[in-house]
């Protein structure tokens, strides 16, 4: 190696050291390949729109297939896809014991007790509630990870948690809101989901630095897929097939290969480049997504105050991402 080498690696170990001190959350793990910011942040962006478009799709589709057989069909599917998807691009893996307990608990939790919690949970409330309840995750992501010591929080990342959050609460206040005794299951077991999501997106931290975000995906929503299944076995062994609608099929591949394959991939991947503060930070701009498409899909109207929520959204993002 010569000389203008050995310079150029030096500036670039003290570059790296400097940032470390500066900000130990914005350099990336040993052994891990960096993703540069911007590609999560334009991955983190698609994820976004394609919740904020399943809610809508989804919405038309269990109006015609049960719930629960629904979201049983879409994680059979899904595992299948990616299972052949990892197995053709990344071959097989061998895991310790440890980490094989550690990826089959994150499935369960992150897939299993979360979709069983959501959509239970949406049947006992209105959407709004469960928009606004979900709405705080990128907060209780944060709390999470600061008590576990796995993310340092600023002051500029809580301001920008902060801000996200009432501009959600502004979007969604802007339909009106039912907080009663009629909607409090509801209300409880949708709390319980997002205590579910936030312990399976701080979890992805504590994973080996060498697991790809695909295969983190695939082995985590195969492991989430039994309970899922199970749920799901009665509803399907009494549904009629030839009287589901093709819009109902259209939209279960809608949320199977984009709502669960592609998305999931991505909010994996953006964890572990950027953290899962940065990451669940998003989450304040899917109810915006959701109110767009729900303006084009279901004709709902959207009202002014929901442009005000938007700004602020906008602004919570860009300071925790800053």
């Amino acid at each position: 190696m010569d000389r203008r080498t050995g310079g150029q690696t030096d500036r670039r170990t003290v570059d790296i050291t400097l940032r470390a001190v500066r900000n130990p959350s914005s350099v990336p793990p040993s052994g891990c390949p960096p993703v540069r910011p911007s590609a999560a942040d334009a991955g983190m962006l698609l994820v976004c729109l394609i919740w904020g478009i399943n809610f809508s799709v989804t919405k038309l589709a269990i109006g015609q297939m049960p719930a629960l057989p629904f979201t049983a069909i879409r994680f059979a599917v899904a595992s299948l896809l990616l299972w052949i998807i990892v197995r053709f691009t990344e071959g097989p893996a061998s895991f310790s014991s440890g980490d094989v307990r550690r990826l089959v608990l994150l499935g369960v939790v992150g897939n299993t007790l979360y979709q069983l919690a959501f959509i239970l949970g949406l049947g006992h409330t209105t959407a709004t509630n469960s928009s606004l309840i979900l709405a705080t995750v990128p907060t209780v992501v944060a709390l999470f990870a600061w008590l576990l010591g796995l993310e340092r929080i600023t002051p500029r990342m809580w301001a920008g948690i902060v801000t996200g959050t009432l501009g959600v609460g502004l979007v969604i206040a802007a339909g009106g809101l039912d907080f009663s005794a009629r909607t409090l299951t509801g209300d409880l077991l949708t709390v319980l989901a997002v205590l579910c999501w936030a312990a399976y997106t701080v979890g992805l931290r504590t994973l080996p630095k060498g697991v790809s975000p695909l295969r983190v995906t695939t082995v985590t929503t195969i492991a989430g897929m039994p309970g899922l299944l199970l749920a799901g076995l009665p509803g399907l062994l009494v549904m009629r097939w030839e009287a589901v609608p093709a819009t109902a099929w259209w939209a279960l591949v809608y949320a199977t290969l984009l709502s669960l394959v592609v998305a999931y991939i991505l909010w994996n991947r953006s964890v572990k480049a950027v953290g899962g503060t940065r990451t669940a930070i998003y989450m304040c701009v899917t109810p915006l997504v959701a109110v767009g498409a729900a303006w084009v899909i279901l004709g709902e109207q959207a009202r002014p105050l929901q442009g005000v929520g938007a700004v602020l959204i906008i602004g919570g993002v860009l300071l925790t991402r800053g």
